[in-house]
């Protein structure tokens, strides 16, 4: 992979593509540098496509590697694209429970869902809401 990577037609793709093989390998931190290395060379301008799996990706990998802060603040700042869909809100729901923000994670990921339900899209949104709502503070007469 890494002939097929150095090949590419530019070296932004060839990083994306070995950091993805490392990844599924099992490879994390050497998909991590691979993938710093796509974002330094450009990636998002020369294929915003690969740009935004590469958040995703990156990302897992970040958590992965127990970086799940890192992971957090790139998933928040995920482009939104097409080619990723919902993908980007469901692994920060996955990196917001390795953090221990269940509450979070799993709003985000109803929140993530909620746009496909044929019904109940408001009661969920509100359900979605009320797990991260602060309690009322209460007066004492």
């Amino acid at each position: 992979m890494r002939a097929v990577a150095a090949s590419a037609p530019h070296p932004a793709l060839g990083a994306f593509e070995l950091g993805g093989a490392y990844d599924s390998a099992g490879f994390e931190a050497e998909a991590d540098a691979q993938y710093a290395a796509a974002t330094a060379a450009g990636l998002g301008a020369v294929d915003p496509a690969r740009a935004a799996q590469q958040v995703v990706q990156h990302a897992s990998t970040l958590r992965n590697l127990g970086r799940v802060d890192e992971a957090i603040a790139m998933l928040q700042a995920a482009p939104v694209h097409p080619e990723t869909g919902s993908a980007p809100a469901v692994f920060l729901a996955l990196a917001l429970h390795s953090a221990g923000r269940h509450d979070e994670a799993l709003r985000v990921a109803i929140e993530a869902i909620e746009p496909s339900l044929p019904r109940y899209r408001r009661s969920v949104r509100a359900y979605a809401a009320a797990l991260t709502a602060s309690p009322p503070t209460r007066r004492i007469p």
